[in-house]
């Protein structure tokens, strides 16, 4: 029998989390949420605008009072809620905001919403998910291909990676598929399979809804939206846009304490992160989330960074999710074992790995109360923003990197 269709289908829990410090520190920010397809095929060839806006008018409705029970339910460390009441109130009284749904100059599916931020922020992974499942679907019947098949090379290439992980119980791994899946129901398999057959090494999933159906541990923190949102804020209020990154860092902190206290490093390059993490900081955060440029050079400069504070990088850990496979998740926790504690947030080779060409698409906070925002990656072709503004924040973080080098070379003088 089918599911009913729910938002918490195509929920990332960091989406919640995020939703509820959104909601405390700035409710009536209107933010802009746009889809940028990053490949070179047309997303238009196998979802059309009417089909993909049927789908998200069965979910425009928001959450039900199912699933806003569910986080009702979950607890932080210390045994109160994880959700205040009245953010569970909010959600269920709010239905989504409207989405524009056209097509570009390519011919290319041209997707955007922009409401309250609290709101408008859960479209993204949604409108991702949503978009994968109708694409393939459609794939696969034009080209009259065998879902059986697809399912029976998917699970061949699931059981290699399954075997290649049951044997090396250090290796800790969560679910963080949602937004590139091939669909809702592969991804369940996925993971009901590996919760089955890697205990030891199968930590939890960042989907809401397969959190609470499978009684798995909902994983995720913030992403980069957080810090892009209050970097354009600051900026709207005339000051460095700069300064809006340690200000969400801070407001997160003040909303979750320490429970959640994984901090994304590459919003505006992970140099700059590293040069105004400060030291209380490093000590009170749990660790960090590395998803851009080179992992190794990431997790060195890391523990480097803890020793010089004299913090043991044995008491920390670094979450990395960007483009892993098996193999890679194999090499980054052998390289540093006994160094740091590392855990993975694998995606797309996990839950879209069948023998068909994943998408490349995204879909990031583009525009805060009429400001544009900006992403600087440790990866170039990850940078998002207008090139005005993309220009300027390089300049600024140039600026504010020679500002702490002659600070720090002051101090060692003095």
């Amino acid at each position: 029998m089918e599911e009913e269709s729910k938002i918490s289908q195509g929920l990332d829990y960091y989406k919640a989390t995020m939703g509820m410090n959104e909601f405390l520190k700035h409710p009536e920010a209107e933010v802009t949420f746009t889809l940028k397809n990053r490949s070179p095929n047309l997303l238009s060839e196998f979802v059309t605008s009417e089909e993909l806006r049927n789908r998200l008018s069965e979910l425009s409705d928001g959450w039900r009072p199912d699933e806003i029970a569910y986080l009702a339910s979950l607890q932080n460390q210390d045994g109160k809620a994880q959700f205040s009441p009245e953010y569970l109130d909010f959600l269920m009284e709010n239905p989504l905001p409207p989405v524009d749904i056209n097509y570009d100059e390519h011919g290319d599916l041209s997707v955007s919403s922009t409401g309250k931020w609290p709101l408008v922020t859960f479209w993204e992974t949604v409108i991702m998910s949503e978009i994968n499942e109708i694409y393939f679907k459609n794939k696969l019947t034009s080209e009259g291909r065998s879902l059986a098949e697809l399912y029976a090379e998917g699970d061949r290439r699931l059981s290699e990676k399954i075997a290649l992980l049951k044997d090396l119980p250090y290796i800790k791994f969560s679910d963080f598929g949602t937004r590139r899946r091939f669909s809702y129901d592969w991804h369940r398999h996925v993971v009901e399979r590996v919760a089955t057959e890697l205990p030891d090494n199968f930590v939890g999933t960042s989907n809401i809804y397969l959190a609470h159906k499978l009684g798995l541990k909902p994983i995720g923190t913030f992403a980069h939206e957080m810090p892009m949102v209050y970097a354009a804020l600051a900026d709207k209020g005339g000051n460095n846009p700069l300064d809006g990154h340690n200000q969400a860092l801070q407001d997160w902190q003040n909303t979750y304490g320490n429970d959640l206290s994984i901090a994304l490093t590459d919003t505006f390059t992970t140099d700059f992160f590293f040069a105004y993490f400060t030291p209380e900081q490093m000590d009170s955060w749990k660790g960090l989330r590395h998803d851009s440029g080179d992992p190794i050079d990431f997790g060195n400069k890391a523990i480097e960074v803890y020793q010089k504070n004299g913090i043991d990088p044995m008491e920390k850990t670094i979450v990395f999710s960007d483009g892993l496979d098996a193999d890679e998740i194999i090499r980054l926790a052998d390289y540093f074992k006994g160094r740091i504690n590392v855990t993975f947030g694998w995606g797309t080779t996990l839950t879209n790995d069948l023998g068909i060409k994943p998408n490349n698409f995204v879909m990031k906070a583009t525009e805060v109360d009429g400001i544009s925002t900006v992403k600087l990656s440790d990866t170039p072709g990850k940078h998002t923003g207008t090139i005005d503004k993309i220009s300027e924040y390089k300049q600024r973080v140039k600026e504010a990197l020679a500002k702490k080098a002659l600070s720090d070379s002051l101090l060692v003088a003095v």
